[in-house]
């Protein structure tokens, strides 16, 4: 009996840090992506998009389990095994794309809501330079007084998040959720991808668990599933409250990048909600920051011993924050953009593609789990091609308000010929 209740403690506790770590940028922007598309058209991404990531971290948590005797677990080495020099340097290369492009997000992201909340409309340098100052000392802190700062900043989160919930509940407007764009759909699925990631723990979560795969699934299964009610319910009270079109709209916040809370503070007009969404979407960008700053530095570090390279420590630290934060300088307005291409390309193939292609090279698997990881390779597959076209120019999703306006106070939304 105690051990069972020892166990699920666990489980728990486990879920709990999986939840927390899902609450980052992709929380921030999904509703103005996925408002551009409707609610009922997001719900069901999210679902299809939670089940691939759910599908791909048992996948790999098994992977983990069964490599338990290497002395460390990286990706780029299980994919090397599996697809050659190709596969590890693939692994490489999307896991760079992963993490600078959230560290450049965090900036940027950050900024905005700074610049919001002391007045200014336009970037204001020195501001910028001090958020990030602060993020990049913080994250090079020991590792203990981040652990223990993280603890404190996901309470903080879970609290804020139920009191921006239940103001701004009371003013979502049911009928904007009725508003269906499905042509625009798949320019939702990048972000909806990196607000399910946490896949770059799973080692760390296993070993936790003392390699026991059961207790991880039943944690990721319960992780995932509050990180899915909690971008639910924020995505249908983002849709619900911001308007579509106009000014202080859904449309352009997606056009200027500009995290949800940023618009959803001025049109409730709430001082209170204002002042907790801010400081929510900041905790919630220092928290990913710090994670994914420390994964960051040592997989800089793994990359220059692998080389044979010194690697001094200011060396690691100039590498791990220098290209997000010139570009971010430089790009102040690529929030958005950033989170579209790290899940489109960097999660995608890192924690979609490949996954998926190790398990069908596995033939001791049974044919039901082949299938799931074909459907999920189709899935990931279509994710990466459709955001690489946008890329690239060759392919131009724009939502169907852009050309025709919406107002759900006086009119019903139309449907889309």
């Amino acid at each position: 009996m105690s051990k069972s209740k020892t166990n699920w403690q666990i489980v728990l506790i486990t879920a709990c840090m999986i939840t927390g770590n899902l609450i980052g940028a992709g929380i921030l922007g999904l509703p103005i992506n996925t408002g551009l598309a409707g609610f009922f058209p997001s719900l069901i991404a999210m679902v299809a998009g939670g089940a691939m990531m759910f599908f791909t971290a048992l996948i790999l948590g098994n992977q983990v389990q069964l490599n338990r005797e290497q002395a460390s677990f990286d990706y780029p080495s299980l994919y090397q095994k599996y697809f050659g020099n190709i596969g590890k340097w693939v692994a490489v290369a999307a896991n760079i794309v992963i993490l600078y492009g959230l560290l450049t997000a965090y900036f940027t992201g950050g900024a905005k809501v700074l610049s919001s909340m002391a007045g200014i409309n336009d970037e204001n340098l020195p501001l910028f330079l001090c958020f990030a100052g602060f993020l990049i000392v913080i994250t090079c802190i020991n590792l203990k007084f981040i652990q223990k700062l993280n603890t404190v900043f996901i309470i903080f989160l879970a609290a804020a998040f139920a009191i921006l919930t239940f103001i701004g509940s009371s003013h979502v407007k049911p009928v904007k959720l009725s508003y269906q764009d499905w042509d625009f759909l798949p320019a939702t699925l990048p972000i909806i991808v990196t607000a399910f990631h946490f896949h770059n723990i799973i080692p760390v979560v296993v070993a936790e668990l003392q390699y026991d795969v059961a207790a991880f699934k039943r944690s990721v299964m319960l992780g995932m599933l509050l990180a899915f009610v909690m971008n639910m319910t924020w995505v249908a009270v983002g849709i619900g409250v911001l308007p579509l079109t106009g000014e202080n709209s859904i449309l352009q916040s997606y056009h200027s990048n500009i995290p949800a809370t940023v618009p959803m503070g001025i049109q409730l007009n709430s001082v209170v909600f204002t002042l907790v969404a801010s400081l929510f979407a900041i905790v919630a960008i220092c928290t990913s920051f710090l994670a994914n700053g420390v994964g960051l530095m040592n997989f800089i570090k793994d990359l220059l011993l692998g080389s044979k390279l010194p690697t001094p420590r200011p060396l690691v630290v100039f590498l791990t924050f220098a290209p997000p934060l010139f570009t971010a300088i430089f790009y102040p307005d690529i929030f958005l953009k950033a989170l579209n291409v790290v899940g489109g390309i960097g999660i995608i193939t890192l924690f979609g593609i490949l996954p998926a292609g190790i398990t069908l090279m596995n033939k001791s698997l049974g044919k039901g789990i082949k299938i799931a990881a074909a459907v999920t390779l189709l899935f990931a597959g279509s994710v990466l091609v459709v955001e690489v076209m946008q890329e690239v120019g060759m392919l131009q999703l724009q939502p169907h308000v852009e050309y025709h306006q919406v107002d759900f106070d006086t009119t019903p939304p139309q449907p889309r010929n």
